[in-house]
């Protein structure tokens, strides 16, 4: 090949490998323009997220009612608070008692009341909650082990020995019938954790709107900031009468409780209203120094349902005074005005079911994962952003701008095919100058050999 030709193919050579640099660095740039602008596009998203997922939240507490304005604006009042008729009024009893509430539990007419949103210890009639929140939650045939801290518990105990499992149906019986305290524990570590089982008690009296509800311990020992009011023992009454499996625990009068193998108890039920006063069908008692005595007491005659809730009352009066209120509630029920009503509880929308399998629903803080084959019943939840491994846009392998996402297979595809293309520009401008440079030799010897 002639200098002249040798400079031509090296230029072509050259100018074919800077297309190919050129056209990799474009496509470099182009990836990396497309990176930059996905992120953008992402952080925009969450920071709108972000900002709507706070103004919903600002948006809930801004509509969820004072504590105060539950039930209606008289039962704001400290003081008695009754509406009695303008004849035949019969009094409301003197009874040595902070708060009290009677309500209808079918219509959920407050009759009267006194302080009922005051803050109180609840002492034992806290279990009520406890009772109602884990009863739907809980297998009663599964076997709990029972932890070194239920076995520890004092007083009022049923004398759990550490390591041996109970069957959660016996532990029902214990917490309601004897007020058992370990019990009260046993079954909240049943949900998977102490702190779980607490978080769903508080839960449960949220979706109840008992905003004056902060539960610390399952069984109403004194805790700093745990506190009721009678108002909200009465909403939590209210949903316990509508639970079957509640009332069947609580209206027993008495339950045999086997300890270890051979060693059994007897439990009677502590509530002498169902055996001393017509109509009892439930309730239950409490008591601890600062909390003095407190009562639920459930009564129905003649059709008509009532509720009485009873917090820091003089000790041994609660059931007396309990049964007083009761009686006069019987007497004066459709007479007396109405003072406020006992709300419903708030509705709650299930997650739409997943074709593919999802974690449990997130828990809160100190919550542990429920085990495969644990006692408590839980349905699979969904993610906040529909199923698992799915972008924002809710739909597979799509990127936030609603295109496919292109993955690093696919860009490095890209490339090798750019370099391919620059490659064979490169091979054919070669061949083509060394065919080129092959005729000008055969001319070049055809024109010496003519000549």
């Amino acid at each position: 090949m002639k200098p002249g030709a040798r400079k031509l193919v090296a230029a072509l050579t050259g100018m074919a490998a800077l297309a190919a640099m050129a056209s990799l660095a474009a496509s470099s740039a182009a990836t990396a323009r497309a990176a930059t602008t996905a992120r953008a596009v992402a952080t925009a998203r969450a920071a709108t997220t972000a900002r709507a997922a706070t103004t919903v939240r600002a948006s809930q507490y801004a509509q969820q009612p004072s504590p105060l304005d539950v039930g209606g604006s008289q039962l704001a009042g400290t003081g008695t608070i009754v509406q009695y008729p303008s004849h035949g009024a019969l009094r409301l009893p003197r009874v040595p008692a902070s708060a009290y509430i009677v309500a209808d539990a079918t219509t959920g007419q407050v009759l009267a009341a006194r302080d009922p949103h005051g803050l109180f210890p609840p002492a034992s009639t806290l279990k009520v909650l406890t009772a109602i929140t884990l009863i739907p939650m809980l297998n009663p045939n599964a076997m709990v082990p029972t932890s070194r801290q239920a076995a520890s518990v004092q007083p009022n105990d049923v004398g759990l020995v550490k390591g041996r499992e109970y069957e959660v149906s016996a532990l029902f019986k214990a917490l309601l019938l004897i007020s058992a305290n370990d019990a009260a524990v046993s079954l909240a570590q049943a949900t998977g954790s102490f702190d779980r089982g607490i978080a769903l008690m508080n839960a449960e009296a949220h979706r109840l709107q008992a905003y004056d509800v902060v539960a610390k311990q399952p069984n109403g020992l004194p805790a700093a900031g745990q506190h009721v009011s009678a108002y909200d023992e009465a909403l939590i009454a209210r949903q316990a009468l509508s639970m079957p499996a509640f009332m069947k625990y609580d209206s027993l009068l008495a339950a045999r409780f086997q300890r270890k193998r051979r060693k059994w108890v007897t439990l009677v039920n502590q509530n002498t209203l169902l055996t001393d006063y017509r109509g009892g069908i439930g309730g239950k008692i409490g008591w601890t120094t600062k909390a003095k005595a407190t009562y639920i007491g459930l009564a129905r005659r003649g059709g008509v349902t009532l509720i009485v809730a009873i917090l820091h009352c003089a000790p041994l009066k609660e059931i007396t005074s309990g049964e007083r209120l009761l009686n006069w509630g019987f007497a004066m029920d459709g007479k007396v005005s109405p003072v406020g009503i006992l709300v419903p509880p708030l509705r709650t929308v299930a997650d739409p079911p997943s074709r593919t399998p999802t974690p449990a629903p997130s828990r809160p803080a100190g919550a542990a994962t429920v085990r495969p084959g644990h006692p408590l019943t839980s349905r699979p939840g969904s993610s906040h952003a529909g199923r698992p491994g799915h972008s924002l846009t809710g739909r597979p392998g799509r990127s936030l701008a609603g295109q496919p996402a292109p993955s690093l297979a696919s860009k490095a595809r890209r490339i090798s095919g750019d370099l391919a293309v620059s490659a064979g520009v490169v091979a054919v401008a070669v061949i083509g100058l060394g065919g080129l440079a092959r005729s000008r030799r055969r001319s070049s010897d055809d024109r010496r050999r003519r000549g």
